[in-house]
């Protein structure tokens, strides 16, 4: 008699790896609501066309709250360097957000657990809006959860970056990929006129790499 137990523990793991993460469906359920709302209210379907405008002043973040503007409610200021990860500028903003979330985001979750990826996922947005804040010039608003993506791109590329020095080896493949990335911002930026938030690509990326370091059960 052949003994396939062993076998059959080693699928049921693979099985449990593999099973999807609550915080990453909880979090595509938190950005598309808004955006399916304030679409069918651009479209006529409901509401008024100027719902994108609303959610925009109160939960998009604005460099000029950290000045001397005045917030639409007590906390705004602090607030926006979360709500701003969850409002997007259209259906295709939204979408080429959620199938990078479903890229980068389970190895994520599967190395880190759901709590210490929620964690990543937080430090990662607010590391976003502080390089808005810090690097932005003017007073246009900016929203998206690309700031917290880049954030899991960066953590994904130090525990590379790690893993290849521990084993003595090429280093040149992490250099590579975060010059991709660098080079895929320009062109946007180009593309776009200007518009690309890059700032707050820089600081989600700095912020993810260093979190997801702190963060990894693996260190």
């Amino acid at each position: 008699m052949t003994d396939t137990s062993r076998p059959a523990r080693r699928h049921a793991g693979r099985g449990r790896s593999r099973r999807p993460s609550a915080a990453i469906a909880a979090i595509i359920v938190l950005c598309t609501i808004p955006e399916i709302v304030l679409t069918g209210a651009d479209l006529g379907l409901w509401g008024s066309p100027g719902w994108r405008s609303v959610a925009v002043a109160w939960l998009g973040f604005w460099p000029g709250l950290l000045g001397n503007w005045r917030p639409n409610f007590p906390g705004q200021p602090w607030l926006m360097f979360a709500t701003y990860g969850f409002l997007h500028a259209g259906l295709i903003h939204l979408t080429l957000n959620m199938l990078t979330l479903l890229s980068l985001g389970p190895p994520c979750a599967m190395r880190l657990g759901e709590g210490r990826f929620v964690a990543l996922y937080a430090v990662s947005t607010v590391g976003g809006g502080l390089g808005y804040a810090l690097l932005a010039r003017g007073f246009v608003p900016m929203v998206g959860a690309s700031g917290a993506l880049f954030g899991l791109a960066g953590a994904i590329l130090a525990w590379e970056l790690r893993l290849r020095r521990l084993r003595r080896a090429a280093v040149w493949p992490v250099t590579r990929s975060v010059l991709i990335l660098a080079g895929l911002n320009l062109l946007l930026w180009w593309a776009m006129d200007g518009l690309l938030a890059w700032q707050t690509h820089l600081g989600g990326f700095v912020a993810g790499w260093a979190a997801g370091l702190a963060l990894d059960r693996r260190a």
